[in-house]
C-alpha cells in the first residue's frame, strides 16, 4: 500500500512512476497510431501529448540517478536508454502522416 501511495507523491523520486509514465505513453502512442492494423498506421496530433508524457517519464528516471556508481545506477542508465528509444519511436510514429 505504501508503494502505491508513493507513486503519487511528485516531490519524491519514484522509478515506478517513471516506468509507468514512459511505457504508458508508448502504449498510448501505439494505439493512437492505429497499431493493431498495420495498414492503418497514421500520425496523430494527439501523439504530441504522449511524447510530452514520455519526456516527463524520462525526467523522472533521470531524477533517480545517484551520484555514486552502483548496480542501481547502471540499471537507471539502462532505463534512460530505453526511454530514449521510446521517445525516438514516438517521434517516428508522429512523422508517419
Amino acid at each position: 500500500m505504501h508503494l502505491f501511495l508513493s507513486i503519487f507523491r511528485l516531490r519524491q523520486k519514484s522509478l515506478v512512476r517513471a516506468i509507468l509514465l514512459s511505457v504508458g505513453a508508448f502504449a498510448a502512442s501505439l494505439r493512437l497510431a492505429g497499431f493493431p492494423r498495420i495498414e492503418n498506421i497514421h500520425g496523430s496530433h494527439w501523439q504530441i501529448l504522449a511524447l510530452l508524457i514520455a519526456v516527463w517519464g524520462m525526467a523522472e528516471t533521470a531524477r533517480c540517478l545517484q551520484r555514486k556508481w552502483s548496480l542501481y545506477h547502471a540499471g537507471v542508465l539502462i532505463l534512460l536508454y530505453t526511454d530514449l528509444m521510446i521517445l525516438a519511436s514516438i517521434v517516428v510514429m508522429i512523422a508517419v502522416i
